[in-house]
């Protein structure tokens, strides 16, 4: 490749490359000597080119979900890690997080550089993309609470293979629309779990423009490998074995994400396993009131999983939340 190519590969900005076909993107990537892109979907790719490209600067280039501290500033939180605290987190500056207008639940990627000497965390240095868009598009958004809210309008079909009998009674009998919310409700181990993940699977396969977010709160580890491990989407869990205020924090980092992104005008689609479980973790959290329900559930213990549940919607200027929630019964 030429000096001039080079050149050209470097200039490069997210809203360039987005504009750009797949098979360009390929060729692009072979150019820039990033291999394994073969099967990787559209916007895997340019993040993949971008990498690429500050590598080739002697940049690193990192990417997060943005949790904004009290103290005004924020640390890029890694869904490999189930956005856990760790000492590879990206700190992004509160000058930074006031220019670009971000938020919890922002995920942000752009060019960062090892700590320096008496510091701890790598540093934000340039905002290439907020939540997949050029961080001019995303400072224009209307927050989610402004947004207008109506009945779906839009049907997610489910069905894929002939065979695939559950998915097809589901199109049949609860047709499923973008913006839904709904609740999978069944005694323990009867199946819930494994009709989330065809769902999820059904999701990916017939809906790429959908972004699909599994979490998973209070379920075993071993239920957390094979959900990762046959579906497709992000997943994101908090095991039993963990302290309620971490599926607490977990399940609200999440809901953030997925706004802001519907903020963007994507399509989301968040299955929840189980929301029992989650109202069990604000009910050990809770102080107590005197007012206990049946289930030894305090009544405000209620309050904010209602209100994570009630987040979905469609939204009239574009994008939409849907919601899928399994609760047990007879526990």
């Amino acid at each position: 490749m030429g000096r001039s190519e080079t050149t050209a590969v470097e200039g490069l900005n997210l809203q360039e490359l987005k504009r750009m076909t797949v098979s360009q993107l390929v060729k692009l990537a072979k150019e820039l000597g990033i291999s394994g892109t073969s099967g990787l979907r559209k916007q895997e790719l340019i993040f993949r080119i971008l990498e690429g490209q500050a590598q080739k600067n002697g940049l690193l280039f990192g990417e997060g979900v943005l949790e904004v501290l009290p103290d005004g500033f924020g640390f890029l939180r890694s869904p490999t890690y189930n956005y856990l605290p760790g000492p590879d987190d990206i700190y992004v500056s509160p000058s930074q997080i006031k220019r670009f207008g971000l938020k919890t639940g922002d995920t942000v990627s752009g060019q960062i550089r090892p700590p320096k000497e008496g510091e701890k965390y790598f540093a934000l240095l340039k905002v290439e993309a907020i939540n997949f868009e050029s961080p001019e598009v995303a400072r224009e958004r209307i927050h989610f609470d402004n947004l207008t809210p109506l009945y779906p309008d839009e049907r997610i079909v489910l069905e894929t293979a002939p065979d695939n009998l559950s998915m097809r009674v589901m199109d049949l009998i609860t047709p499923i629309g973008k913006g839904q919310r709904g609740l999978i409700v069944a005694p323990p181990r009867t199946g819930k779990t494994v009709l989330l993940q065809n769902i999820a699977n059904s999701v990916t396969t017939n809906h790429p423009e959908i972004y699909l977010i599994v979490l998973l709160v209070g379920e075993r580890p071993e239920e957390v490998t094979d959900m990762q491990r046959s579906v497709k989407g992000e997943v994101v869990s908090s095991t039993f074995d963990e302290p309620p205020q971490r599926h607490v924090q977990v399940a609200e980092i999440v809901i953030e994400k997925a706004k802001r992104l519907v903020e963007c005008k994507r399509d989301v689609v968040i299955l929840l396993d189980s929301i029992t479980r989650l109202t069990r973790a604000y009910n050990a959290l809770v102080p107590s009131s005197g007012r206990v329900l049946s289930g030894g559930i305090e009544a405000n213990a209620l309050d904010k999983p209602k209100k994570i549940f009630g987040t979905a919607r469609n939204i009239e200027e574009g994008g939409s939340l849907t919601i899928i929630a399994t609760a047990l019964i007879e526990t």
